[in-house]
């Protein structure tokens, strides 16, 4: 008998913790609570996590700051369903720069919950076993390019530090994991840690193109991230991992 996916719900109101818990319970989940990050570090480092119900308005370290963390550390491939008080358009975005792979306003029903989480976990589940991101810590070369994989940066020809975004290092680092093959909106999707489907595809064209900037690209004519007309996106150019970035 399979091991029900395990859900820990992260958030300082208890009756929203208890509630959650109970709800994903009795439908088929294993759910485990915490009040604040110290608790969810704790359940991490003794549990096995499937999901976190992450909320953004927290006393200490809020959501966005223990989404960033989990991105950036040892569980970073945990999905995160992040909660939110404020429905302004803009938390939504930095929620999913951050690296979260849902955005659910409150107040909420609690089957949507239900019905986002089986979704995210449906999503992270779906990738063949030959689309999967590479180990960090690299530089990688393409083109006239280096993507500097520990300080998340483009580095130019000359040497000129380019900033990214978190979407935008997330995108970028999928195409060159995978060059020359086209993606899918639906792939991309699932391999920058999957996003609300509405959400990502109407911001994944924007997303390129920003990319395609940073890239000093002609979005008319590009060389490095190709658009396939009715099928996705291609990085038109060969890859090489160069060193061990420092």
């Amino acid at each position: 008998m399979d091991t029900p996916d395990h859900i820990l719900i992260v958030d300082d109101d208890r009756e929203i913790r208890e509630l959650l818990a109970t709800y994903l319970t009795k439908n088929g989940l294993r759910a485990s609570a915490a009040a604040n990050g110290r608790e969810m570090y704790a359940m991490l480092e003794s549990h096995s996590i499937d999901l976190i119900v992450l909320d953004i308005m927290m006393p200490g370290a809020d959501g966005l700051s223990l989404c960033r963390d989990l991105r950036a550390g040892k569980w970073k491939s945990i999905p995160v369903l992040m909660l939110t008080a404020r429905g302004d358009e803009t938390d939504r975005i930095v929620g999913l720069e951050m690296g979260a792979d849902d955005y659910l306003s409150k107040p909420f029903a609690a089957r949507e919950v239900l019905a986002r989480v089986r979704a995210i976990l449906r999503r992270t589940r779906m990738l063949p076993p030959n689309m999967q991101i590479t180990e960090a810590g690299k530089v990688i070369a393409f083109g006239d390019w280096r993507l500097d994989t520990v300080a998340r940066h483009l580095i130019d020809e000359k040497g000129v530090v380019v900033a990214l975004s978190g979407a935008e290092y997330r995108l970028l680092h999928v195409f060159l994991d995978h060059p020359q093959r086209v993606l899918t909106r639906d792939q991309l999707l699932n391999l920058t840690q999957g996003r609300d489907s509405e959400i990502f595809d109407r911001s994944v064209d924007l997303i390129v193109s920003r990319l395609r900037q940073r890239l000093r690209d002609d979005a008319r004519e590009p060389s490095y991230i190709k658009t396939v007309r009715n099928e996705g996106y291609v990085l038109a150019t060969a890859v090489q991992i160069l060193e061990a970035a420092t």
